[in-house]
C-alpha cells in the first residue's frame, strides 16, 4: 500500500470517527439525535453555530439516515451505494482538514 493510499484511508477513518464523536456528543447533551433539521430554525445564532458542526458531523448523519431508510423504506441498493460514496468522500475531506489542523498546531508530525 502506498503512503498516499494509507494517508487517504487514515483520513477517511479519522473523518468518520470525528463525525461519530460529534453526533454522539450532541445527542448526549441535547437528548435528541442531530440532523440536518438544525438548519431549519431560520436566521438565528444557533443556526449559524450549527453549520460548522454539520460540516464535520455530516458523514455520520448521512450514513445513519441511509441505513435507517434502507430498513424502513426499503431503499434500492444503488441509492445506498451513492450515499455511502458521498459520506466517504465527505469524511475524507473533513478528516484531511482535521489532520492538517493537527499538523499546523504541531500536534502531529
Amino acid at each position: 500500500m502506498t503512503p498516499e493510499a494509507l494517508n487517504t484511508f487514515f483520513s477517511i477513518c479519522i473523518g468518520f470517527a470525528l463525525a461519530g464523536a460529534l453526533v454522539n456528543g450532541y445527542q448526549a447533551l441535547a437528548q435528541r439525535p442531530a440532523g440536518f433539521g438544525l438548519l431549519q430554525d431560520g436566521v438565528a445564532p444557533k443556526t449559524f453555530a450549527a453549520v460548522p458542526f454539520l460540516v464535520f458531523a455530516a458523514p455520520f448523519i448521512i450514513m445513519r439516515n441511509t441505513l435507517r431508510g434502507m430498513r424502513v423504506e426499503s431503499r434500492r441498493a444503488e441509492f445506498v451505494m451513492m450515499a455511502t460514496l458521498i459520506a466517504g468522500f465527505w469524511s475524507m475531506m473533513s478528516g484531511t482538514f482535521f489532520l492538517m489542523t493537527l499538523r499546523a498546531a504541531g500536534l502531529l508530525v
